[in-house]
């Protein structure tokens, strides 16, 4: 009994103390990560997104430099000493691996210059949609009541239409097609999703600590909307103008299919290359299957890259 009562004495005399082990209690510091920063982490390993962003990066360079990249002229037409009755279409031969179109085109150099007209399309429909939604999605999230009730029913109209029917529609309000009534037709129909998106975010931010606080201050409407509401609903309506741009693209080519883009074809774009290689279809199809394929790669890779976005970003998928 003495000798536990002994050790219990030399073990409580110690006490308080690290004895032989100097890091005892020590935890070490680390810095903590931000949203941005974790989703940044997530997507540098996710394969998905890898996938997304290169054929986004490389469509954006081609793009960017397709008067340098493309081999001949958009209107130059060198092969048109080989196209006949019988043979309208040239072959694919040294210089031109892709062939020609039927009026003696390099079909490759055309999809490069096309390139860009689909990109400022896309980008110029969308930055245009996400501008009306910013003030469509502000005015009702900011004012709400009355306001709210208005804008977010011309939003529900709008949404009940299919949008390419909506993007049909105003096209054809313009007498002579062009590349801005295209430009414009799909800007249009975009407006709504992010109005949508924009107020609902705004609506989680009204009861938020921060904007709480500020009213109580007698701060008013205006700076609290611009200053804390706004850009901390942006995030969302960001991420969805990457799956927007995607869907844009597919929408612009729709409406040149149709006829409703730019008529003037010195200025390639694919969904007119793919709508004039319609009549052609049964005896040269692959002058139809270019431009869609490349269609069809873009858009899947600006998905890949919104989606992947979009689910590094939920703070509810962070570990």
């Amino acid at each position: 009994m003495q000798r536990k009562k002994d050790r219990i004495d030399a073990l409580a005399a110690t006490a308080g103390t690290a004895g032989d082990i100097p890091d005892a209690g020590h935890v070490s510091e680390s810095g903590g990560l931000s949203l941005i920063g974790s989703a940044w982490l997530r997507l540098r390993r996710n394969p998905v997104f890898l996938v997304g962003a290169t054929i986004t990066a490389l469509f954006v360079l081609l793009a960017i430099f397709a008067p340098l990249i493309a081999p001949h002229s958009g209107t130059a037409n060198p092969l048109i000493g080989q196209v006949t009755t019988n043979h309208p279409i040239p072959n694919p031969q040294s210089g031109y691996p892709l062939g020609g179109d039927n009026q003696g085109r390099d079909l490759l150099s055309r999809l490069i210059l096309g390139s860009r007209q689909t990109l400022i399309v896309g980008v110029l429909a969308t930055l245009a949609g996400l501008a009306g939604g910013l003030v469509l999605g502000t005015l009702a999230g900011s004012f709400g009541g009355r306001v709210d009730t208005v804008v977010m029913r011309i939003v529900d109209v709008m949404l009940s239409l299919p949008s390419l029917l909506l993007a049909l529609a105003v096209a054809t309000l313009f007498g002579q097609p062009s590349q801005w009534t295209l430009i414009i037709a799909i800007s249009v129909v975009q407006i709504p999703i992010f109005a949508r998106l924009l107020r609902g975010s705004m609506l989680s931010q009204r009861s938020s600590d921060h904007v709480l606080a500020a009213r109580a201050l007698g701060v008013k409407r205006g700076p609290i909307t611009f200053r804390h509401m706004l850009p901390n609903s942006l995030g969302p309506v960001l991420v969805q103008a990457t799956l927007v741009l995607a869907v844009s693209i597919i929408e612009a080519a729709s409406l040149s299919f149709l006829g409703l883009g730019n008529p003037d074809d010195s200025s390639p774009e694919w969904g007119q290359m793919l709508g004039r290689a319609q009549d052609l279809f049964d005896i040269a199809p692959h002058i139809a299957f270019w431009p869609a394929g490349c269609i069809v790669v873009v858009a899947f890779g600006f998905t890949l890259m919104g989606e992947s976005l979009r689910e590094a970003l939920d703070p509810r998928n962070r570990r």
